[in-house]
């Protein structure tokens, strides 16, 4: 395992910085989404995670039970729970940058591929959102399993952690499906650990397989809210054509809305095609990893109806680690091309964060107001809200859709947002309070 020295001089200042860089995540005072309140209302109320019940279709019980048990502790102070996810994020950063030393990388090479993924849109949205804790569940045991394989001296350990880390990770998430293929880039590519990683990545398939066996139905024929959850192969192309050119494209928040903007897109995706073929041309197993290991990333998410930040989470660590490898090796123009894609990357990432603080100190005031003005009527009273113009609508349709409870008022069906011609009992101002209007 890494020595003293590796982790006073990389593990610790990886894990300092990435707390430093995502400040805003850390001290942000609410909540970005609808979801992140619906657990904590399912949390208090005692809400099973859901262990015995693998013919859910969202059988998470890892994450369920993780989830609720944060919410007890900690919702009613936001800035500490977001704190304890920053503090997750920016260990996995220095997981990964352990990872990239044991694959031979510099410390300083691996470091700034650490500190590089935390500032991804990718990463900046999965440690800023509460609903995205699966995400870093399941990166984390890749990232652990990763980083035991190249420092166990028996392939039979690795094999073993490997299917309990697989298995760990498929019950956070069914994202997990991607750990086997990414063992694979792994056998390939590393030629002094070939035997151990290919173990590891066939225990790490017999896990997946035995859950896919039990959970194959469900995952087909469940039940599914949403359709982004509906599965097709024709999908895959568009999906991974979406993670690839978001990355440096600052004004979007969410990775689902990029073909909403065709000549960003296209800017983006003559970038992206400058930073490959400088990855090429300074280091062909960089440029290959940073493909065939960001496929097999995706690979679980690529058959879904809609992209999001967070599936592309353990993308963005891989493909960091991969740009910064070729990054000593570059030529100058090579270097313009990868520091210009890798400065538009951090500047999203940058502006995600900005943008789920605001949301969250939305959600701060608008939430305890909503509660308030529900507690001040009957049980059975609705209210109708109407948005001001300069009020986001998608921030508020997420923050009143099937609440619940917040602070103990109930909620459910109680709320509708109405036209602005409509008669209604609030209006709703951009930073979230509510003025009566009659």
């Amino acid at each position: 395992m890494p020595t003293h020295a590796t982790f006073r001089r990389l593990a610790l200042p990886v894990f300092a910085l990435a707390l430093l860089l995502q400040l805003p995540l850390a001290l942000n005072p609410g909540y970005y989404s609808h979801d992140e309140l619906q657990w904590a209302a399912f949390a208090q109320a005692g809400m099973p995670a859901g262990w015995t019940d693998p013919g859910a279709f969202q059988y998470r019980p890892l994450t369920f039970a993780t989830w609720m048990a944060l919410s007890r502790a900690l919702f009613d102070t936001p800035m500490l729970f977001h704190a304890v996810l920053v503090a997750w994020g920016a260990a996995n950063a220095t997981l990964l940058a352990l990872v990239g030393r044991g694959f031979g990388l510099a410390p300083r090479v691996a470091m700034a591929g650490a500190l590089a993924f935390v500032l991804t849109p990718y990463a900046a949205y999965t440690h800023g959102w509460v609903g995205c804790i699966a995400d870093l569940l399941w990166v984390s045991c890749a990232l652990v399993l990763a980083l035991a394989v190249q420092h166990l001296r028996a392939a039979w350990q690795a094999g073993l952690l490997a299917a309990l880390l697989t298995g760990a990770g498929l019950l956070a998430k069914e994202a997990a499906f991607a750990i086997p293929p990414l063992l694979l880039v792994a056998a390939v590519f590393d030629g002094t650990r070939r035997r151990e990683w290919t173990i590891a990545m066939l225990a790490a398939g017999v896990a997946c397989a035995l859950y896919l066996g039990l959970r194959v139905d469900s995952l087909l024929h469940a039940p599914r809210d949403g359709a982004q959850y509906a599965l097709s192969p024709w999908n895959a192309p568009l999906r991974w054509f979406e993670y690839q050119v978001f990355a440096p494209i600052p004004p979007l928040l969410e990775a689902f809305t990029v073909l909403q903007r065709p000549v960003p897109v296209l800017v983006a995706a003559a970038l992206w095609l400058a930073l490959v073929a400088a990855l090429w041309r300074a280091c062909r197993r960089c440029a290959a990893v940073f493909l065939l290991g960001g496929v097999a990333a995706l690979l679980p998410v690529l058959p879904l109806g809609a992209s999001w930040n967070h599936y592309a989470y353990g993308f963005a660590a891989v493909a960091c680690m991969a740009v910064a490898a070729a990054w000593p090796q570059a030529t100058r123009g090579g270097r313009l091309a990868i520091g210009g894609f890798a400065l538009l990357t951090c500047l999203h990432g940058a502006v995600v964060m900005a943008r789920m603080h605001q949301v969250g100190r939305i959600q701060s005031v608008f939430s305890p107001a909503l509660a308030a003005a529900l507690a001040a009527r009957p049980a059975n009273a609705t209210l109708a809200l109407r948005l001001d113009r300069d009020a986001k609508p998608w921030v508020f349709q997420r923050l009143t859709h099937q609440i619940p409870s917040y602070a103990g008022v109930p909620i459910g069906t109680r709320v509708h947002l109405v036209d602005a011609a409509a008669p209604a009992d609030y209006r709703i101002t951009a930073d979230g309070r509510l003025i009566a209007l009659r």
